[in-house]
């Protein structure tokens, strides 16, 4: 009776301890270090006797494994970029001035103007962070809405497959739900009116050309793509990294196929 309740105990015990292992596996890919809890949680896996199974997992355990990876891991794009300097002082992701504006830099450095033009660019890169956050619950909604089929699909798609489902499924309403952010950010950052400062500087010179930026267009696109870019990272880490898979079901789920 005792043996027989044990092996049903065990059962939901892997898969439970596997999910605890996927979250503890990207957060060590994220720090780029391995701490010695990974060793005592291997151990006490091993003690119960599930560090060494060689049976294969199911498509439930797959699909809850593989979900809740991708639940950590957008969390965290989100929250590194979503906070103060999440976009400007990150070289990777950094949002420049529109290239409409090139000339309009050009112009007004030669006459020392081009402070102006550094504080517009900063006021951009703050409005992406202050938009980011919202993404985080249009990431969590796309995973609950995840197939079974869409799960197959990335588990044996490429390094890049959730990444590339996200920006298929999420992109317009991520756009939809940061442009009106991004908008409100601009204007009350003083980003609008600096911008309207440096045009009035620059169309005071004669012979310049017209120039136009749509500003929140611009900043939600950028915002976008420093998202994805920083989820690609994400996503290869799990996949990619066999020194991060340090038990049998992190290599079963995420080692290379």
């Amino acid at each position: 009776m005792f043996g027989r309740d044990l092996k049903q105990w065990r059962r939901p015990c892997v898969f439970y301890f596997g999910l605890v292992a996927v979250i503890l596996f990207l957060v060590s890919g994220i720090a780029g270090a391995q701490g010695d809890w990974w060793k005592t949680g291997k151990e006490f896996l091993d003690s119960l006797g599930m560090g060494s199974s060689k049976g294969s997992l199911t498509t439930g355990e797959i699909g809850a494994g593989l979900k809740e990876a991708l639940r950590v891991g957008t969390s965290t794009v989100v929250a590194r970029l979503g906070r103060a300097d999440g976009f400007n002082a990150d070289p990777a992701v950094h949002i420049p001035l529109p290239k409409s504006l090139e000339t309009v830099e050009s112009v007004l450095g030669k006459v020392g103007m081009s402070s102006m033009l550094d504080d517009l660019e900063l006021r951009l890169n703050r409005a992406a962070e202050a938009a980011t956050p919202k993404a985080k619950e249009l990431f969590i909604k796309s995973i609950q809405e995840m197939t079974l089929e869409d799960v197959n699909a990335i588990y044996k798609g490429p390094n890049d497959a959730a990444t590339r489902y996200f920006q298929k499924k999420m992109s317009p309403s991520l756009a939809d739900e940061m442009a009106p952010i991004v908008e409100k950010e601009l204007s009350e950052t003083g980003a609008v009116q600096a911008y309207d400062n440096v045009m009035k500087r620059y169309e005071a010179f004669p012979f310049v050309p017209d120039v136009k930026a749509d500003l929140t267009g611009y900043v939600v696109d950028k915002g976008m793509a420093g998202i994805f870019h920083y989820l690609a990272q994400e996503e290869a880490a799990i996949r990619q990294n066999p020194a991060k898979q340090t038990t049998d079901l992190l290599k079963r789920v995420f080692a290379p196929r």
